[in-house]
């Protein structure tokens, strides 16, 4: 503290000017540490002696004004460290002060705030109770003054009629009544909106004592009438105004038909919401009221001691009965006003041009409002269901053709790479499925299902019990109307760039096992290795044809087929609304998978060689269930020349143009396999869909009519089974042109055949078409770096593989013109090297046509007789392959009667053919 003070008074020396600029803290330390001990000794120090005295005898200017420098900056930094200071003791002041001012306001809060509330709160609970008495008392007395206005009428009209004065007595009394009746009919018609049981309660006595109670049930049905439409008028009529602005048309005047048909799209949902809720605090009122007369029909009707049931009674009885009947009927008449009213609205506006969601908000509002008309009078509602209908087909019509105008845009430019899902992907997870998750009858609206959800052992709530006091139904729409998350994109293709780089680094250097079948096995989730690793001799074991080993197993599908995916969804989520439009719903379903399996059909499958392969490529029912959707979907003259000649303008509307393949595809590049990678993500895309498809149908089956099941499962079972049959011509036009089936079979022209000995070496073709499966091997490996190869692709892969190679090994020793036993020999020889060599690089098993190359060769040692019966069972050869047999047999076995005749029977069998 002492040191402060003498700091403090140094800066007084000479009134030297302050630093202008700040520096930097080590430096003002530094100065503040350069100050003299004897500044800090005591108040009394006087300083300007100090500094003369230290002067030399002999003064130097500059050395001067470097000391004037150096007691400017040392005054600087002292004045910076008081101010310090002084800021110091003014924060803790400040301190003190906030800490006292908050005790002094929590003081006054608990002494009056809280205090000075609850007086607030009682003097308003009294004001309230003096309010309530004086009603009551005012109540009593119209009671008593009714029941004397009632005494003196009759006893003017009966006794003294005679006197004019009492005559006149008598129209007055007459006029008043009139006039307390139309008081009471206003009072009566203020229940139709929102019921006040204590209010109705004193109208029904009022006109009990007027005796007047049927007609004030007759009275109450009319204002009941008149209220609906008084309320929808004037809903419909406030939006109409709002949206037409300072127009000056009289709205005022037009009919509630005509209207409805000003209603703006932006306004129209908001309106019908209103509108539903209006009608239901007219309905909710009319269902109170009905719960009225019950509760005071039973307390009428239960007898007390001492109470006298004479006439008055059977009076009563009469009444009761005509309430109750009257209140029956009128359920159903007041159903059919509110439904007329909600049609007119309905059909006054044109919803082909709705969004998607807004026209789902829109059926699930008229959902819910059907089924406050099945709990309110037991309706069906046919007439809000068949003008929701009519307007259902002709949206969906409508939207159903721009979707498919949209899939097809999508098609074409899709470039057919992966769509990077989570490996625990399901449809469940896509915002458009999320509706399935409340497992609810197709009929009933969704907001429903939140009650019966809650315990299946405990009695459904009808919308009545729930919104009898508060709330209303109608309100659901816009709390609920929240956006679902989705977490169903990976980051990328795979869980780790860094893992996906280390599966692969050294691929190349083994010739039979790649080197990522080598490396211990990775959690592709989380990136973390086993606590038992899997070794080297496992993974050796494991399928060579299973390329997607070190992936995740992921779906395989692209974003067109998430679109497809998500459509279905949505044309579901709106059949599950309206369960009238099911059928045309499922069926413009069914052309979303058609029209997806004819695309990838179309671009990767379509080819002219399969019916010259023999191989059976295309199965009998895939070929018909393309030749269906060709004819029924396909707009075959839209790229023609001709177009619309041969099909009307109706016809072809329901129709689609035939998709082309994106330009960025190539599938012609032999170091891609031919475009292998897009023609996996694309076929097994379509499986991936199929499975779906499969998952969905017995949620599609309870929505369909009876009488058009066999529609769904005619579909299934010639539709959707087949995706997985596109993969045999898909992936054989790879195999046709992954390896040169050309090359080998002039390398077997030049083998000398006509040998006559045993040969140990097989020939050179045997090595060259074992290196050709060799490099397919490892290209296979190398799409399987960016596309994850499943078993059964590579399966059938390698069987198209093997199946040419066989054949064109069978066709390679047909073309022999000579050749002797030793010959046969080599060529089992070969066979047996091309087996045993095949056998390492696949585990595919058995190997396909193993026996057509096995029976083909030992046919050659056939008599006569056991070759004309292998001729005539065993048709899978051609005729040129059995005639080559044949005439390389002539000389050793068969003579040349034998032959003619073994040759009329190829021929034979070849005659039906033709």
């Amino acid at each position: 503290m002492e040191r402060s003070k003498v700091l403090s008074s140094r800066t007084s020396f000479n009134s030297l000017p302050l630093r202008e600029q700040p520096i930097d803290p080590q430096a003002e330390q530094e100065i503040i540490d350069s100050i003299e001990e004897i500044y800090f000794s005591n108040d009394s120090f006087d300083m300007v002696q100090h500094e003369l005295e230290k002067l030399p005898p002999e003064l130097n200017l500059q050395e001067l004004e470097e000391y004037r420098d150096k007691l400017k900056r040392q005054q600087a930094a002292v004045s910076e460290l008081e101010r310090v200071t002084a800021l110091q003791t003014n924060l803790q002041l400040a301190a003190v002060i906030c800490t006292n001012a908050r005790r002094q306001l929590s003081v006054s809060k608990e002494g009056f705030t809280e205090a000075s509330l609850g007086l607030l709160a009682n003097q308003r609970r009294r004001q309230l109770l003096t309010g309530l008495l004086k009603s009551l008392r005012t109540i009593k007395t119209l009671v008593k003054f009714v029941n004397l206005l009632y005494f003196l009428h009759t006893l003017t009209a009966l006794t003294f009629k005679h006197y004019s004065c009492i005559s006149e007595l008598n129209s007055k009394l007459q006029d008043t009544l009139e006039q307390i009746e139309e008081q009471l009919d206003v009072a009566l018609s203020k229940t139709c909106k929102h019921f006040d049981v204590s209010h109705y309660t004193k109208v029904q006595l009022a006109y009990t004592l007027l005796g007047k109670t049927q007609t004030a049930m007759d009275q109450l049905h009319m204002h009941f009438t008149q209220a609906i439409h008084n309320t929808v008028f004037q809903v419909v009529l406030g939006y109409v105004e709002l949206c037409a602005g300072n127009a000056d048309t009289k709205f005022q005047k037009m009919q509630y038909k005509d209207l409805c048909t000003h209603i703006t799209l932006d306004s129209y949902i908001p309106c019908l919401t209103d509108l539903c809720k209006a009608l239901w605090e007219v309905m909710l009122s009319y269902h109170r009221t009905m719960q009225w007369h019950e509760a005071h029909d039973k307390k009428e009707t239960t007898p007390t001691p001492g109470s006298n049931m004479g006439q008055e009674s059977d009076e009563s009885v009469v009444d009761r009965s005509y309430v109750k009947k009257k209140l029956e009927h009128g359920l159903t008449r007041i159903w059919q006003d509110v439904q007329l009213k909600v049609k007119a609205y309905i059909l006054g506006t044109d919803m082909s041009n709705f969004k998607y969601d807004d026209f789902i908000v829109v059926l699930d509002v008229i959902s819910r409002l059907m089924q406050v008309g099945e709990e309110f009078c037991g309706s069906k509602s046919e007439v809000l269901q068949e003008s929701i209908k009519r307007q259902s087909v002709n949206y969906f019509k409508n939207y159903h053709r721009a979707r498919l105008e949209e899939l097809r845009m999508f098609l074409e430019n899709e470039t057919w790479e992966l769509c990077p899902v989570k490996s625990n992907f399901n449809i469940a997870q896509l915002h458009e499925f999320k509706f399935m998750g409340q497992c609810r009858s197709p009929s009933v609206s969704p907001s429903r299902q939140a009650v019966s959800s809650t315990s299946p052992a405990q009695e459904e709530q009808s919308l009545f019990q729930q919104y009898l006091q508060e709330g209303n139904p109608f309100e659901m729409h816009a709390e609920n109307k929240e956006e679902e998350t989705e977490d169903v994109l990976a980051s990328n293709g795979y869980e780790s760039d860094e893992l996906e780089k280390s599966v692969y680094q050294d691929y190349d250097s083994d010739s039979d096992v790649p080197e990522e079948l080598k490396q211990d096995y990775v959690d592709e989730q989380t990136g973390d290795v086993p606590l038992k690793s899997v070794s080297r001799e496992t993974i050796r074991s494991k399928k060579k044809s299973d390329y997607n080993l070190n992936k995740t197993n992921a779906p395989i599908l692209t974003n067109t087929t998430l679109n497809v995916i998500r459509l279905v969804g949505k044309y579901m989520q709106m059949m599950n609304i309206l369960k009238p439009i099911a059928f045309d719903v499922i069926h413009c379903v069914s052309q979303l998978f058609d029209y997806y399996l004819y695309a990838v059909y179309t671009f990767f499958g379509r080819n002219d060689m399969y019916e010259s392969s023999g191989l059976g490529l295309i199965s009998s029912r895939l070929r018909t269930t393309l030749n269906r959707i060709q004819e029924s979907l396909i707009d075959m003259e839209a790229v023609g020349e001709n177009a619309g000649v041969h099909g009307t303008a109706e016809d072809r509307k329901e129709k689609v143009p035939s998709p082309h393949l994106s330009q960025l595809v190539v599938l012609t590049n032999s170091g891609t396999l031919y475009g292998l990678a897009q023609r996996v993500v694309a076929t097994e895309s379509l499986v991936f869909l199929a499975e779906q498809f499969e998952s969905l149908q017995s949620h599609l089956d309870t929505m369909m009519p009876a009488a058009k099941k066999p529609f769904l499962q005619q579909f299934y079972s010639q539709t959707v089974s087949t995706a997985s049959e596109l993969r045999k011509p898909i992936y054989w036009i790879v195999a046709a042109k992954a390896i040169d089936y050309e090359q080998m079979l002039l390398m077997m022209a030049g083998v000398k055949w006509d040998i006559r000995d045993i040969m140990s070496q097989h020939n050179v073709y045997v090595d060259v078409l074992l290196k050709e499966f060799e490099q397919f091997n490892k290209r296979l490996g190398d799409v399987s770096r960016h596309v994850r190869i499943p078993l059964p692709v590579s399966n059938v892969l390698w069987e198209h593989c093997i199946r040419l190679a066989n054949r064109t090994l069978v066709e390679g020793y047909a073309n022999v013109k000579k050749c002797s036993n030793e010959g046969r020999a080599l060529m089992q020889l070969d066979f047996q090297q091309f087996l045993m060599k095949l056998e390492k690089l696949t585990d595919l098993r058995p190997i396909p046509d193993k026996e057509f190359v096995e029976t083909y060769i030992k046919a050659y040692y056939l008599t006569e007789n056991d070759m004309e019966q292998f001729i005539k069972n065993h048709r899978e050869y051609s005729m040129k392959q059995l005639a080559n047999l044949v005439n390389v047999c002539l000389g050793s076995h068969i003579n040349k009667k034998a032959r003619q005749k073994l040759l009329a029977a190829i021929d034979d069998i070849d005659r039906p053919k033709r």
